[in-house]
């Protein structure tokens, strides 16, 4: 079986262009990688996901842990068999969750007690936890326990969060099972304070780890904010690992952190936003429920290789929007990951070719021009 690790191809600027080996396949880099929350990617099958060109997905723990729970995964054979995916899985840690349901867990510094929001169970999240949760789903990237730091925080409040990330950090390197093809991801805190994401930095590659994650951003702070945060710390990474931005984001999102030396993404954005009828284009967002669609019969982007672009119209989509059917769902949510899989390979070569401040001048003149007339 393969050793898991990261190698890097070319460059362009601090961009870079390479491949993650797991044991359930290479992943090229830059990366978006599609959310599974529960073990599906929300209104597609598996084989669709991956028809996108996705290689790699997304599990949560928390709301695994919950159910149908890690040790019942396990005996069905792992998170791969159990949703049908073959690919590569990276299972957060359960730490944005600490943040986003604070309502509902008490933290200590052995870990987060939350309270179900299922059935008001009381369950123990600890790094050790964490670490055997994610062994038992069998995620190729597992993930450490952390408190994602809520936006705003003041600079103490910032520093406390970071420290006690960065103890469970050493808490979790201390109890992932080492196995072949399987990597842990250790990441950077410290809110918009550049001193401490420096400190967290260096405390995370003293401990040692298969690749590093910045967290704590997209959480409110803005998107020039969070690139001034990635200024100051993908340069503090090791450049033999792959880095991975958590939760982001908008496409403009991906080629600003792409070009800022990041190689791996998540977000719900794009699923999230095609179960509510907003498409990702080349020309920016459409909302198919607006009634300029409704005798459109061009498709959403005319370049586009998705099956709701190759098929249907845009007056059938907003149809199918405005009945709230089932069909309108799968189809946006197929187009927006399509796009963002497009999005992302075409980073790739650019990056291969040298040629990535063009490719990021034309996304962005597109973009600004906006959607196509209406007939």
């Amino acid at each position: 079986m393969a050793a898991f690790g990261y190698r890097l191809i070319a460059r362009d600027g601090r961009a870079r262009l390479g491949e993650v080996t797991t044991a359930h396949g290479v992943i090229e880099t830059p990366a978006f990688m599609p959310v599974g929350t529960v073990g599906t990617v929300k209104a597609m099958m598996p084989e669709s996901v991956a028809a996108t060109g996705a290689r790699i997905i997304l599990g949560n723990t928390y709301h695994l842990m919950l159910r149908p729970g890690a040790e019942r995964v396990a005996r069905m054979g792992g998170l791969h068999r159990f949703m049908n995916w073959p690919g590569p899985i990276l299972t957060d840690s359960g730490g944005f969750q600490v943040m986003s349901l604070a309502k509902l867990r008490t933290m200590t510094e052995e870990g987060v007690t939350f309270q179900s929001h299922l059935d008001g169970s009381r369950h123990m999240l600890s790094p050790e936890r964490s670490m055997e949760i994610q062994r038992l789903l069998d995620s190729n990237i597992t993930m450490c326990l952390d408190e994602c730091t809520a936006f705003p925080a003041t600079p103490d409040e910032a520093a406390a969060s970071m420290r006690l990330s960065m103890r469970w950090a050493r808490r979790s390197r201390d109890a992932f099972v080492e196995r072949p093809g399987y990597g842990l991801f250790g990441i950077v805190q410290g809110s918009v304070y550049p001193d401490l994401r420096a400190e967290s930095a260096a405390a995370l590659r003293e401990i040692g780890f298969d690749g590093y994650a910045v967290g704590g951003l997209a959480v409110g702070e803005g998107q020039s904010e969070m690139f001034r945060i990635l200024d100051v710390t993908t340069p503090l990474l090791p450049e033999d690992r792959p880095r991975y931005l958590m939760g982001v984001g908008k496409p403009a999102d991906l080629v600003g952190g792409v070009m800022r030396g990041v190689d791996m993404f998540d977000c719900v954005m794009p699923t999230r936003s095609g179960r509510t009828g907003q498409a990702f284009t080349r020309r920016g967002t459409v909302n198919i429920r607006n009634a300029r669609h409704q005798d459109d019969p061009r498709p959403l982007d005319e370049v586009c290789g998705c099956p709701a672009c190759r098929q249907y119209s845009r007056a059938y989509l907003h149809h199918l929007a405005k009945a709230e059917e089932v069909l309108g769902l799968m189809l946006m949510t197929w187009h927006n990951l399509y796009y963002y899989q497009d999005l992302m390979r075409g980073l790739r070569q650019a990056i291969a070719d040298r040629r990535l401040d063009q490719f990021a001048a034309e996304f962005a003149a597109l973009q600004e021009a906006g959607d196509i007339d209406p007939l």
